[in-house]
C-alpha cells in the first residue's frame, strides 16, 4: 500500500513540532503520533516507517532558521491542541462536597525522617487548589513523635523545599511540642474505657492480633491501667516492655481495628525535645487529636491510610473532639524509582547513590539538581486530580512538562563528543553570529572561524574527497581529503539541502562531561547502568555558563551545569 500525501504532511507537521521541542526529529516518536490518528495503518507499518523515516531525514537536514520558519506554518495549530490539552488536563475537580467558603482548613503533616519527595508534592499542591478554592488555610504540620529517625536537618530541609516549590503556610506547628496534652487524652481514653496498658510481648501481640484473640490485659480494670499508664510516664518501663493499646473488637474485620499500639516507650534523644520524653504516640492517636484541636476541618490523604479511618474517627468519638471530613487519593509514583526513606538511606550508606540529591531519585532536591522546575512539579503533581484510581507515571511525563516549561530559555549550543580535526582553509577568518535561543530575539554567540576546527567523527567519517557540506549556522566548506583529519575549504553562505554538520572551533572548545540519566531500578534492582557519562568537548560560549544554567546542547538534549570547575552538565 502507498502511504497518501495526506499522511506524509502529517509525519512532516509532527516531526517539525517534534524537532522544535527536543533538538531533532525522532522517527518512533512521529509513527507512533500518526498511528494514533490513523490506527487503520498498523497493518502497513514497513511502508509507514519507511515514509516516516525520509521525512524526519529532511527534517533533521534543516537549519534552525529554515525549520524555525517551516513550523512557523503550523505554529497556531499546535498551540491551539495545546491549550485544548491543557484545559482537559486542568478540569479536574478540586473540590470536597460540604465545604464552605472561608472555613476550610487543611494540614501538609510530613515527617522529617527524610527529604521531601515527589510523592508528597500530589497531597500538598491538591491541598494548595483547596485553600485557594475555598479562600481556606494550610497548616505545615510536622508530625514528629519518632525520636530514632527524625532531625533538624529534614525539617530545614522541608522547609526549604517548601519555600522554593512557592509554598507559604498560615502556620507552622510540631506534635512533639504537644506530648502533655497526648498524654491527657491518652489518660481520658483509659478512664473511658477505650484503651489499656499491655506488657506483652511483640511477637505474642502480632499472632493475637492476626488469629483475633485478646490478651489477658485486655480485661484489666480500669484503675490498674490508669496505675501501669503512670508507670510508663515514670519510666519504670524499659524500650518495649509496655504500651498503650486501643481496646477494640479483636475479631473486626478491619485489622487496624485489632487493638493496635497508640503510645510506645523509646529512650532516644529526640532532635526537638531532647531526653524530656520516652513515651511517643503513634501516628494513629497523635495525628487524629492534633487535626481536631488545630481545627483541621479536611485531611487528604493517600488511600493506603482508608483501613486507619475507621479507627482515627473511632478515637475521637471515644474523647469527645471534632471529626474532619477525610478524602482519600491516589498516590503519586515514579516508575523505576523509589521513595522509600529506608531504601534511600540503605542506598546511600551502600555508596549506590551519593545521596539525598543525587539526580537519579525523586526527592524534590534531585529534581531541584536536575532542572525540573517547580512549576513542572506543580503541574505533575495535579494531573492525575483527586481520584483514587492508581497508576504509576513515567518519569519521561515530568520531564516532557520540564522540557515545554524551560524550551524558550535554554541556550543552544553545540557539543563534540568524539571529536575529529578539521582543517578549513581560505575562509579569511570569517565572523560567523548563531543565535542562543530559537524564534526571534537578538541574542547570539559569535565565533572566528579562521582554521581548525572539531566535528564529530561520526560526521567525518561519512564524508568523501569532493563533497559540499555545511557547518552548521554557519557557512559551506569543500571536502579535499578525509584520513585522520578532515582538510576543506570555505565556499560561500549558500543555505540549501547539504548535510549540517555540527562543528567547535579547536581554540574555543571547552572540555565537558555530560551525566546522562537513566532509571534508579531495573525491576526491582539498582541499576548500575543509572547514569551514563560522555566526554568531549562543548563550544567556548559555554565557559561563561553559571551552575544552574540549562542549555540544550543540539541533538542531544537539555543539560544543565551541575560542577562548574568540572564543566559537569545533567541530562533533562
Amino acid at each position: 500500500m502507498a502511504i497518501s500525501e495526506e499522511t506524509i504532511g502529517l509525519a512532516r507537521k509532527l516531526a517539525l513540532k517534534n524537532a522544535i521541542d527536543y533538538g531533532s526529529a525522532k522517527e518512533g516518536a512521529i509513527i507512533s503520533k500518526v498511528l494514533a490518528r490513523h490506527p487503520e495503518l498498523k497493518p502497513y507499518m514497513g511502508e509507514l516507517s519507511q515514509a516516516v523515516k525520509a521525512v524526519v531525514s529532511e527534517i533533521n537536514l534543516m537549519d534552525r532558521k529554515v525549520l524555525e520558519s517551516e513550523y512557523s506554518r503550523y505554529a497556531g495549530e499546535f498551540e491551539s491542541l495545546e491549550r485544548e490539552k491543557a484545559e482537559k488536563s486542568s478540569r479536574h475537580r478540586f473540590g470536597i462536597e460540604g465545604a464552605e467558603k472561608g472555613k476550610l482548613v487543611t494540614r501538609f503533616p510530613p515527617e522529617p525522617s527524610g527529604y521531601m519527595h515527589i510523592g508528597h508534592a500530589k497531597p500538598l499542591f491538591i491541598e494548595d487548589e483547596l485553600r485557594r478554592a475555598y479562600d481556606g488555610k494550610l497548616f505545615l504540620y510536622f508530625d514528629d513523635t519518632n525520636p530514632d529517625n527524625e532531625k533538624q536537618e529534614f525539617v530545614d530541609a522541608f522547609i526549604e523545599d517548601l519555600k522554593w516549590l512557592g509554598l507559604s503556610f498560615d502556620r507552622e506547628y510540631y506534635a512533639s511540642d504537644n506530648l502533655e496534652m497526648l498524654y491527657g487524652y491518652a489518660l481520658e481514653a483509659i478512664k473511658r474505657k477505650g484503651a489499656y496498658v499491655c506488657t506483652c510481648g511483640g511477637e505474642e501481640i502480632k499472632k493475637g492480633r492476626l488469629s483475633g484473640i485478646a490478651c489477658r490485659h485486655k480485661s484489666q480494670q480500669v484503675s490498674e491501667n490508669e496505675g501501669l499508664w503512670k508507670k510508663m510516664l515514670e519510666g519504670s518501663f524499659g524500650d518495649g516492655e509496655a504500651i498503650l493499646r486501643w481496646n477494640g473488637e479483636m475479631k473486626a474485620a478491619n485489622t487496624s481495628m485489632r487493638d493496635p499500639t497508640l503510645f510506645r516507650i523509646k529512650h532516644a534523644v529526640h532532635y526537638r525535645q531532647g531526653e524530656k520524653y520516652f513515651v511517643w504516640p503513634n501516628y494513629d492517636f497523635c495525628t487524629p487529636v492534633i487535626d481536631s484541636v488545630n481545627g483541621i476541618t479536611d485531611v487528604i490523604r493517600s488511600k493506603e491510610y482508608e483501613m486507619r479511618d475507621e479507627l482515627h474517627l473511632a478515637i475521637l468519638d471515644l474523647l469527645g473532639l471534632r471529626k474532619p471530613r477525610i478524602t482519600s487519593i491516589s498516590r503519586l509514583e515514579i516508575a523505576n524509582n523509589v521513595t522509600s526513606k529506608r531504601k534511600i538511606r540503605s542506598m546511600i550508606a551502600d555508596g549506590l547513590i551519593t545521596g539525598w540529591d543525587d539526580p537519579r531519585l525523586v526527592t524534590i532536591r534531585a529534581l531541584r539538581r536536575r532542572g525540573i522546575t517547580a512549576q513542572a512539579i506543580r503541574e505533575f503533581a495535579l494531573s492525575s486530580g483527586m481520584g483514587k484510581s492508581e497508576s504509576t507515571a513515567e518519569m519521561e511525563s515530568l520531564l516532557s512538562m520540564n522540557r515545554k516549561l524551560i524550551d524558550a530559555t535554554a541556550k543552544r549550543l553545540f557539543f563534540i563528543e568524539d571529536p575529529m580535526e578539521m582543517d578549513v582553509s581560505n575562509t579569511g577568518g570569517v565572523t560567523v553570529s548563531m543565535k542562543l535561543y530559537p524564534g526571534s530575539g537578538n541574542d547570539y554567540r559569535n565565533y572566528t572561524v579562521k582554521g581548525e576546527l572539531f566535528i564529530n567523527a561520526m560526521d567525518g567519517k561519512v564524508l568523501h574527497k569532493g563533497d559540499t557540506v555545511r557547518l552548521k549556522d554557519a557557512f559551506d566548506v569543500e571536502v579535499y581529503d578525509v584520513g585522520k583529519r578532515v582538510t576543506a575549504g570555505y565556499k560561500g553562505d549558500n543555505p540549501g539541502k547539504l548535510s549540517r554538520i555540527q562543528w567547535i572551533t579547536r581554540d574555543d572548545a571547552v572540555k565537558c562531561e555530560l551525566l546522562i540519566i537513566g532509571n534508579l531500578l531495573k525491576g526491582e534492582e539498582f541499576d548500575r547502568e543509572s547514569i551514563k557519562r560522555i566526554s568531549g568537548y562543548a563550544e567556548g560560549y559555554s565557559s561563561g555558563l553559571r551552575r544552574g544554567d540549562i542549555v540544550q546542547f543540539e541533538k542531544l538534549g537539555y543539560f544543565r551545569l551541575d560542577d562548574k570547575e568540572k564543566m559537569a552538565f545533567i541530562s533533562l
